[in-house]
C-alpha cells in the first residue's frame, strides 16, 4: 500500500466516522462540504485512495467501502481534527491560518449524537475552567455550530480574543461562566459574542 498525504488520511477518518454514525458511506458532495472542498477536488481524492487500494467505488451512490490495510496503523480508525490557534474575527475558523496541526482522537470518546458537525481543536490557557475538570494546557474538542443549550461548555469569540467558558443568557445579556471561584462571569450583548463551537470532549496528554 502506498503511502496517504495528510488530506487523503482525514477523508479516510471521517469516511469511517460517517459509516458508523449513519450506517452508510457519505456521498461525494457531502465529503466535499465536510471539508469545504469543490466536489471534483473530493472525486480525486477517492480516486488516489482508490489506486492506492484504500476504497473501493462504484457508479452507484453512497457505494464507498474502507478496504482494509495491511498497514500496521489502520489510519481510518482514528479522527484527524485540526488543532486551532489564535482565532481571528472575520477568517473562518477552519482556514488554513488558523490550523497549527492535526491531533488523532479515537472517535469512540465522542458523546452519543456528536461528530454531525465539523469537528476542530483548541489549547486551553489558564484555569479558569478548572472545577469542570478542564485545566491549563488540555485540548477541548468542539463541533463548530451556533446552536447552543444553556449551560453549554462553549468556545467563544470576544473582542477577537477566544475563551472557553459556560454559556448563560440573563435579560438579553450573554454570560460566559468560569468554573473556579478566582474568576468572575462576564457580561456581554449578543453582538459582542461569538460562538464557534460547542465543546463535546477533551483530549489530555500527560
Amino acid at each position: 500500500m502506498k503511502g496517504l498525504t495528510t488530506k487523503q488520511q482525514e477523508i479516510l477518518d471521517f469516511i469511517d466516522q460517517f459509516n458508523r454514525r449513519e450506517g452508510m458511506a457519505p456521498t461525494v458532495y457531502e465529503i466535499a462540504d465536510y471539508f469545504d472542498i469543490k466536489s471534483a477536488t473530493a472525486f480525486a481524492h477517492l480516486r488516489a485512495l482508490q489506486r492506492k487500494g484504500y476504497v473501493s467505488r462504484t457508479s452507484k451512490a453512497r457505494s464507498l467501502t474502507l478496504l482494509r490495510s495491511d498497514s500496521p496503523r489502520h489510519l481510518s480508525l482514528t479522527l484527524s481534527i485540526p488543532l486551532l490557534g489564535r482565532i481571528s474575527a472575520g477568517v473562518p475558523l477552519l482556514a488554513e491560518e488558523h490550523v497549527e496541526s492535526t491531533i488523532k482522537f479515537d472517535p469512540t470518546l465522542l458523546p452519543k449524537g456528536a461528530g454531525g458537525h465539523k469537528l476542530f481543536a483548541l489549547r486551553v490557557t489558564g484555569e479558569s475552567m478548572r472545577d469542570l475538570g478542564i485545566i491549563d494546557g488540555d485540548v477541548v474538542i468542539a463541533e463548530q455550530r451556533d446552536d447552543w443549550s444553556i449551560g453549554d461548555i462553549v468556545v467563544a469569540l470576544v473582542d477577537n480574543e477566544t475563551t472557553v467558558k459556560s454559556l448563560y443568557v440573563h435579560n438579553n445579556q450573554i454570560e460566559l461562566r468560569p468554573a473556579n471561584a478566582d474568576y468572575k462571569p462576564q457580561f456581554y450583548t449578543p453582538d459582542q459574542v461569538y460562538i464557534q463551537g460547542v465543546v463535546v470532549a477533551l483530549n489530555r496528554t500527560y
